[in-house]
């Protein structure tokens, strides 16, 4: 298990908030959340943690409510692919990359990192 992804990461450039114990996301399961306004959607694989933000950037639809497929979740809407490990869109309509949030385990508990 990782335990934060985003390893060269500033941790000064970001803020890092609380959302639950680590144990209530189980293997495989996705939890949605909102972080200062933000909608965003975060994935256990295999006991790493990855969060990208739950909006298409092609029509603004829920990423998190579509098919994953390992690394890759399909917009459930109109079939746009993006990687959970980056926010990068790898496949048509979208053009533009989902926000990507870096993820920590401390104490237990699952942290998410916001831009300052």
């Amino acid at each position: 298990m990782v335990e934060d992804n985003f390893l060269n990461l500033d941790p000064d450039r970001y803020q890092f908030y609380v959302i639950t114990d680590s144990e209530s996301l189980i293997d495989g399961e996705r939890l949605f959340v909102d972080v200062d306004g933000q909608p965003i959607v975060i994935f256990n694989i295999s006991g790493d943690y990855f969060a990208i933000g739950d909006e298409c950037t092609h029509d603004e639809g829920s990423l998190g409510e579509g098919q994953l497929d390992g690394y890759i979740i399909t917009c459930p809407r109109h079939g746009a692919c993006y990687d959970i490990r980056t926010g990068e869109a790898i496949s048509l309509p979208a053009v533009i990359s989902t926000p990507a949030y870096p993820i920590r385990i401390r104490e237990g508990n699952i942290e998410i990192g916001i831009p300052k």
